[in-house]
């Protein structure tokens, strides 16, 4: 009882090494968007284009830096936790972008325009289609939190998430267990 009492501990103490150690290169890692301030409004052009929104659902150009190495790709998503659905809504999921880029265009998320880095997918969106799906939250709910993030990947392609088909939860997973670093930018937006 006491070698399993001790190797018990060896191996927690080890996943809080593991936990510090993540948490070190997320703190190096910054996103930033010309298009969006931390905290700020997001402009109508970020805005989705249906399910009575307006907009003009353009992606924002993002830059980030400080990727630990190791990082082997990028992922980026744009996520609402704050949706009446009890999962939140994804708006977006790329994965799989190669590890010497550091931005995306203005309108990279338009899957149409083929402004991703080769190799990069976009895959499904809560609103069912793949490529970027701007913010729309229910008119008269208090402005909801929109979420992008990039994360340093330690594998080029994700093991599960193969296709442009994967869903948010399935590339989710993926990243769980391969995420190096990530850093978020937050933009809020109601109507």
């Amino acid at each position: 009882m006491g070698n399993a009492i001790t190797r018990l501990a060896a191996w927690a103490t080890f996943g809080l090494g593991l936990l510090g150690a993540g948490a070190a290169n997320s703190q190096s890692m910054t996103l930033t968007s010309a298009d969006i301030k931390e905290g700020g409004t997001l402009a109508n052009e970020q805005v989705f284009k249906g399910f009575g929104c307006t907009g003009a659902n353009v992606s924002p150009a993002l830059n980030w830096s400080g990727a630990p190495s190791g990082t082997k790709s990028f992922a980026v998503s744009m996520y609402d936790p704050d949706a009446p659905t009890g999962s939140g809504w994804w708006h977006w999921v790329v994965f799989n972008i190669p590890p010497a880029t550091t931005s995306l265009p203005k309108g990279a998320g338009d899957v149409k325009k083929k402004l991703m880095p080769k190799g990069a997918i976009q895959s499904l969106t809560d609103f069912g289609a793949d490529g970027y799906g701007g913010a729309c939250p229910p008119a008269g709910d208090k402005p909801h939190r929109y979420q992008i993030t990039v994360f340093a990947v330690d594998v080029d392609k994700l093991p599960d998430a193969k296709n442009d088909k994967a869903s948010a939860a399935l590339v989710g997973f993926d990243l769980h267990f391969h995420t190096l670093a990530k850093a978020t930018l937050t933009g809020l937006y109601g109507r």
